[in-house]
């Protein structure tokens, strides 16, 4: 009864069970790439990296770089919380050089643990968890910056479908094993939302509504048929790897198991967001688009989070997530008509998907930390606990049961 119980609030919280451990320890990071710009920004980072102490834990690079990024959106966003505001030009700026840093640091920190032997499964987990969460505000101060809030279709599809993109490129590995970057990837879409950042300083934000000679359309109409085009080409190249690339069992996953099956948890995601969208009395996604798209997006992360630990500890993916519960507030305040009102209710959401993004994250890196002997922020290898004294049958029973409580402690 109680290993029943143990397993099911092992499911439920999300936390990692043994066998998930001893998993996570044996995965070995794999990837192919092929980007364009990756070979040229080597040389940069393989000079930068020169500058980084070696005392400084290849973790704390990456957590700087995404506190950095994250605090510049935020700081463009507070200017422009409806995506149609013109925002200072030094804002801007300030967005181009944190998305640098911090594509930069995340570039670094697999040298930095390279360089320091420091290199373990955390790390890999640890990047792509900051990933997760800088695609949404990186992602989201793109679209401030074109000001696609006087657009809210467009906003939204170009959101979701980037939500989608980052979770099917996991999905990929979770379905074939290894991590694939195209030729168009991650290291060309920062590039061009740095040019887009810097565009927005020089020109202003109105320079995304002048309109386009012969062919008549605003200028912000070019980097969105890019995310389509360009992320419809890489999404069509993933679905051939999910049904054709599966390494386990008659072409299943790496935990055996259906290839479809993770489409679920990010289709409770988006689909949810649409309809709270289009449903809502007040106009909530069209008055508060930014926040909005910050609820969902934590959710987004969370279960991308998921999606990550299941591929490295080769486990089945749950398809219930604590996370949904935020948009379940929004949803069951609709469907109620309750006298709270959808903006209230918006921040309860953002802030218990923070928590639920947030509390995952620390318990699992505390875990995997512990079960590897490691530590998270710090090279240093934690101390082994002593092993414990051999037992003295003329030992007091009181002094045996005080030394297992020292050793418990």
């Amino acid at each position: 009864m109680v290993d029943i119980f143990k397993y099911w609030s092992e499911r439920m919280t999300g936390f990692l069970s043994p066998t998930q451990l001893k998993r996570l320890k044996e995965h070995k990071y794999k990837c192919e790439n092929t980007s364009v710009l990756d070979p040229y920004m080597q040389v940069f980072w393989n000079s930068s990296i020169e500058h980084i102490p070696r005392w400084m834990a290849p973790n704390t690079l990456t957590i700087l770089g995404l506190a950095i990024n994250i605090f510049t959106s935020l700081l463009l966003i507070f200017y422009s919380p409806d995506a149609r505001s013109e925002a200072p030009s030094w804002v801007y700026v300030l967005c181009a050089i944190g998305l640098f840093v911090y594509q930069t640091l995340d570039a670094l920190d697999g040298k930095q643990a390279r360089r320091t032997g420091t290199s373990s499964p955390l790390g890999e987990l640890f990047d792509h968890g900051c990933d997760s969460v800088s695609t949404v505000f990186v992602t989201l101060a793109c679209c401030v910056s074109l000001q696609l809030g006087r657009q809210p279709e467009v906003l939204f599809a170009v959101m979701m479908f980037s939500l989608f993109l980052f979770y099917q490129a996991h999905w990929t590995t979770y379905v074939c094993g290894y991590l694939r970057f195209g030729y168009i990837d991650v290291t060309e879409t920062q590039v061009a939302a740095v040019g887009m950042y810097l565009a927005s300083a020089v020109f202003g934000s109105v320079v995304w509504e002048a309109h386009i000679p012969v062919v008549g359309v605003p200028l912000w109409v070019l980097p969105v048929v890019f995310v389509f085009l360009g992320g419809g080409i890489a999404s069509r190249s993933m679905i051939n790897v999910i049904f054709t690339g599966g390494v386990g069992k008659n072409k299943s996953t790496v935990a055996d198991t259906s290839v479809l099956f993770p489409l679920i948890p990010i289709l409770t995601t988006i689909i949810p967001a649409y309809i709270i969208y289009k449903k809502s009395p007040s106009a909530l996604f069209e008055n508060h688009p930014c926040l909005y798209i910050i609820a969902f997006g934590l959710v987004s992360s969370k279960i991308t989070n998921r999606l990550v630990v299941a591929h490295m500890t080769k486990s089945e993916l749950d398809m219930w997530d604590s996370s949904l519960r935020g948009p379940a507030m929004l949803f069951l305040n609709q469907y109620f008509n309750t006298p709270l009102s959808e903006y209230t209710v918006l921040w309860f959401c953002v802030l218990y998907c923070l928590f639920d993004l947030v509390q995952y994250s620390t318990r699992v890196c505390q875990q995997i930390c512990s079960y590897l002997n490691i530590y998270c922020f710090s090279i240093e290898m934690p101390a082994k606990a002593p092993a414990p004294e051999p037992s003295d049958p003329k030992r007091p029973i009181t002094r045996l049961y005080s030394r297992s409580r020292e050793n418990l402690e």
